[in-house]
C-alpha cells in the first residue's frame, strides 16, 4: 500500500477502505510517512471530506494511536464535558463541581489555551500551588475522595491527534468537520469516561462561526460518541458576546468562585447550570428538569462551592486565595478603555476581545508564550447597554504599561455601538441528540 494512492483516491472523492485510513495513521505516527504527505492528505480531506464510517475509523485509531485512560479504579458513573472554546469560558471551573456535588463522578483532563481562546489548565494554575499534573493514584484518589479531579493531558494520549493538529494549524486545514471531529472524540474516547457532554460554541468567538456548521460539527460527534458506547449529548451555546464579564486566568477563576456561590453573572450561571444538568442527565440522575433544579440547587446550598474548594485543597493549592479570591494574582496596572461615542453596544467580536486580552499577557501567541495570570479584561459593558461617549467600557489588566495601547485599539476595534438597542440573543440554541435535533 502507498501513501500517494490513498492520498490521490481521497483528493477524488473516493471513499477509503478501513485498511487505507489506518495504514495512513499509523504510517505518520510511527514517523514513516513525510509530513508533506500527510498535508496533502489532509487537504484532501478538507475539500472531499469523509463519510460517516471513514470518520469513526479515524477517531477510534486517533484514540488508540497512544496510552488510554481506564477508569474502572472510580466508583460510580464517569462523565465528562468538552467544550470547543472560546472567550471568557470558565465553566469547567463551575461544571464540575456542581455535578460532582449532586452525586457524579467528573474525572477531567483539560487542555492549556491557545490564540484567542483561554485553557482551563491555565486557569487553575492561576491559584498559587495548584497541581495539575497527578500521578495516576492520586487522580482516583482525588475523584474518589471528592468527586471530582481537573489535570492536564496525558503526555501520550492520542499522539496522532498532536501530530496532525500541529500539521492542520500551519496548513490551513483546521477548519474542516471530519478532522476536527476525530481531534476531538479521539482525545474524548481515550480518556476512558462513560458519558460525554459536547459544548460546541457558535459564534465570533467560536472555532464554527455560524450556527449551522456547530450543528453539523455536534450531530457528527454525537454520532461517533454513541457509535462507541457512551451516552454522548450536544448543546450548542452562544459565543458571540464573551461569557461572563472576566476574561484572563486568575480573573476567570474570581468569577468562577462567584458563580459557585450563587452570586456570579446571569449568562454564566444559566449556561453553566443547563451544561451541568444536561451532564447528570446523561449520568442517569434523573429527567433533564430535575437535573437541572439540582445542578442549581448546589449553587444555592453551597454544596459546588464546597466540592470546589475541596478539589483546590487536594490538589495543592491555596484554599485562602478561593475563600479571598483578591488574594488571587492582581496585575499592577489598569486601564480604563473609554466609549468614543454615543449608543447601544450593538456587538462585540468576542474573538478580538481574545486577541486584546492576550496582548494584555492572559493568552499564547504561540505554544512557547509565557502567560501573565494576572492579566486580563473586565468588561463593564455588554450588547444591548447603553453607553454615553467616555463612558467606560471595559478595564484592561497588565503588568506592563506598554502593552495597554495595541490591547486597546485592539478591544476598540471589536465593539461597534448603533443608535438602535440590539435584539437579545439566546445563550442557548439546541440541544443534539441521538434522537434528534432539539432547538430551544
Amino acid at each position: 500500500m502507498r501513501a500517494y494512492d490513498c492520498i490521490r483516491k481521497k483528493r477524488d472523492g473516493e471513499e477509503l477502505s478501513d485498511e487505507e485510513i489506518r495504514y495512513m495513521i499509523s504510517s505518520y505516527v510511527k514517523g514513516e510517512m513525510p509530513d508533506y504527505q500527510m498535508s496533502a492528505f489532509l487537504m484532501a480531506i478538507y475539500f472531499q471530506g469523509m463519510t460517516d464510517r471513514e470518520i469513526s475509523v479515524m477517531t477510534d485509531l486517533v484514540a488508540h494511536s497512544g496510552e488510554t485512560v481506564d477508569l474502572s479504579g472510580i466508583e460510580g458513573v464517569k462523565v465528562d464535558k468538552h467544550s470547543t472554546g472560546g472567550v471568557g469560558d470558565k465553566t469547567t471551573l463551575i461544571v464540575a463541581p456542581i455535578v460532582a456535588a449532586c452525586g457524579a463522578k467528573v474525572a477531567k483532563m483539560s487542555g492549556r489555551g491557545l490564540g484567542h481562546t483561554g485553557g482551563t489548565i491555565d486557569k487553575l494554575e492561576s491559584i498559587p500551588g495548584f497541581r495539575t499534573t497527578l500521578t495516576r493514584e492520586e487522580f482516583f484518589d482525588t475523584v474518589n475522595r471528592v468527586g471530582v479531579s481537573v489535570i492536564g493531558q496525558s503526555g501520550n494520549l492520542a499522539p496522532a491527534d498532536k501530530k496532525m493538529y500541529a500539521l492542520r494549524d500551519v496548513t490551513a486545514t483546521v477548519d474542516s468537520i471530519p478532522l476536527i471531529a476525530a481531534s476531538i472524540m479521539g482525545k474524548k474516547l481515550a480518556a476512558g469516561n462513560d458519558s460525554i457532554l459536547l459544548d460546541v460554541k457558535t459564534g465570533s468567538g467560536a472555532f464554527m462561526k455560524t450556527l449551522e456548521g456547530s450543528v453539523q460539527l455536534a450531530r457528527c460527534m454525537v454520532a461517533i460518541g454513541e457509535n462507541a458506547g457512551k451516552r454522548t449529548a450536544a448543546l450548542i451555546t452562544n459565543m458571540d458576546v464573551p461569557l461572563g464579564n472576566y476574561i484572563g486566568n486568575a480573573l476567570e477563576v474570581k468569577e468562577a468562585v462567584a458563580t459557585l456561590k450563587d452570586a456570579g453573572p446571569e449568562d454564566l450561571t444559566e449556561v453553566c447550570v443547563e451544561l451541568a444538568g444536561n451532564m447528570l442527565y446523561l449520568a442517569d440522575k434523573g429527567t433533564l428538569e430535575e437535573c437541572a433544579e439540582m445542578a442549581a440547587g448546589s449553587l444555592k446550598d453551597g454544596s459546588a462551592f464546597r466540592c470546589f474548594l475541596n478539589m483546590v485543597e487536594a490538589q495543592g493549592g491555596d484554599i485562602s486565595c478561593i475563600l479571598d479570591t483578591d488574594k488571587l494574582p492582581s496585575a499592577p496596572l489598569t486601564y480604563e478603555v473609554r466609549a468614543r461615542e454615543e449608543g447601544y453596544v450593538a456587538h462585540m467580536d468576542t474573538e478580538a476581545c481574545g486577541i486584546a486580552s492576550m496582548l494584555l499577557g492572559a493568552g499564547r501567541e504561540t505554544k512557547d508564550s509565557v502567560l501573565d495570570y494576572s492579566a486580563g479584561i473586565v468588561l463593564k459593558k455588554k450588547p444591548g447597554d447603553y453607553v454615553s461617549k467616555g463612558d467606560v467600557l471595559a478595564v484592561l489588566h497588565a503588568s506592563r504599561e506598554e502593552l495597554f495601547q495595541a490591547a486597546e485599539q485592539k478591544f476598540l476595534e471589536a465593539v461597534r455601538i448603533s443608535a438602535e438597542r440590539p435584539g437579545k440573543q439566546p445563550l442557548l440554541y439546541a440541544r443534539v441528540r441521538r434522537e434528534g435535533i432539539e432547538k430551544f
